[in-house]
Order: structure tokens, then C-alpha cells, then sequence
């Protein structure tokens, strides 16, 4: 067994982390270049316009986001 071989689940809790965040970066980006996004579910992506501001998010991804920290937490 090598050293780093006990760190492997946060190494892909580390991964999952950094894409999930570059999603929620990229969210309103695309939300403000492409208007026809807003045509999703609620579920999938909520947008948030007003004068000039927008805010992008998805519930599911924020859902999933807290069952893999409830999974981890659990999981010790």
C-alpha cells in the first residue's frame, strides 16, 4: 500500500468539488449568451435577471453537491 493510497477518496471529492464549482462559474456566462437556456426545467437551471445582473444556478447540481458532502461525512 503506498502512502498516498488513504487520500484517495478526497482526491475525487477534490475533482468533483473543482468541476462542480467551474459549473456555477459558467452558469450565468452561458445563461447571458444563450437566452434559449431559460427554456430548461427549474430544476435543471434557475436564472435570476435584473438590470444588467444575472445569477445562474442549478438545484440539482447543488442537491448533488450536499449528498456527495452527506456521503463523505457518512462514509468515515
Amino acid at each position: 500500500m503506498s502512502g498516498m493510497e488513504p487520500y484517495r477518496e478526497f482526491t475525487a471529492l477534490g475533482w468533483v468539488l473543482i468541476v462542480l464549482g467551474v459549473l456555477f462559474v459558467a452558469m450565468p456566462y452561458v445563461a447571458r449568451a444563450v437566452p434559449s437556456v431559460e427554456r430548461l426545467p427549474w430544476y435543471i437551471l434557475w436564472v435570476y435577471r435584473r438590470d444588467g445582473f444575472y445569477f445562474a444556478t442549478s438545484p440539482l447540481l447543488i442537491l448533488l453537491s450536499l449528498l456527495s458532502f452527506a456521503w463523505s461525512y457518512l462514509r468515515r
